[in-house]
Formats: C-alpha cells, sequence, structure tokens
C-alpha cells in the first residue's frame, strides 16, 4: 500500500477480523502513563520512578459504516476487540483490542453517521509500510 501526501477519512478506519467497517474523519489519540517514585529512608528525594502502564484513549470524529457493514447489519454498540488503522504515508499506526467507552450519534435519514465515538485501545502498533 502506498500513500501519497495527507491522509483522508479512508485512511483512518475501524476494522474487525480483518474487515473495514467504518471510515473515521478525523481522530485525537492520548497516552497517558501512572508512574510511582520510589524513595529511600533517609532520602530528600526519591531514588528512582518506575514506569506504570500506558493507556491508549482515542476520540474517533464522524464515523461513516462501510456499505458492506451495513448490509450485514453494523451495531456499533455491539462492537468488541476492533482495530483502529490509521495509514500515513510512511508507517500504519494500529490501536489494536479495543473498546467503545462513549458513543455520541447523530444521523439524518438514511445515514449510519456516529458523531463522536470514544474508545480505549490496549495496545499501539507502528508498521512501516
Amino acid at each position: 500500500m502506498t500513500i501519497t501526501g495527507f491522509p483522508t477519512s479512508s485512511d483512518i478506519y475501524l476494522e474487525v477480523n480483518g474487515t473495514k467497517v467504518a471510515v473515521v474523519q478525523s481522530y485525537t489519540a492520548k497516552a497517558t502513563k501512572t508512574s510511582t517514585q520510589v524513595e529511600a529512608f533517609g532520602e530528600k528525594e526519591p531514588v528512582a520512578t518506575v514506569a506504570g502502564p500506558v493507556k491508549h484513549v482515542l476520540e474517533l470524529s464522524r464515523l461513516y459504516a462501510t456499505d458492506n457493514a451495513i448490509r450485514d447489519g453494523i451495531d456499533f454498540y455491539s462492537l468488541e476487540g476492533f482495530s483502529l488503522v490509521i495509514c500515513k504515508p510512511d508507517r500504519r499506526i494500529i490501536y489494536s483490542d479495543c473498546q467503545w467507552s462513549a458513543i455520541n450519534e447523530e444521523a439524518g435519514l438514511g445515514n449510519m453517521v456516529m458523531e463522536k465515538v470514544t474508545v480505549v485501545a490496549s495496545k499501539r502498533i507502528e508498521t512501516e509500510v
């Protein structure tokens, strides 16, 4: 896959079992990590820090279900363990084992559009194209 230029909404999508089920117009990704300071008796300052687990939270805007997903009767509310794939010119970023934590739905007649979906991912992987 060769992508030239900036990623478009067709380059950002949800995938279930290797099948694209929705395209995403835009996203915001936030990674947080809780770290703990190690203190030693008699020391005024911590002697080290220990890294904690990383939490990936993504906010997706304007999700459009693919035609195949609509025909298959996709239900965003029952999606579990899906992936978010972001294709950039030089690499792919994959957030895997995703679960949604919030859905804000707004759609016109005949459209399967989700306005905002907040997703929590267990893993982030980068691969070269």
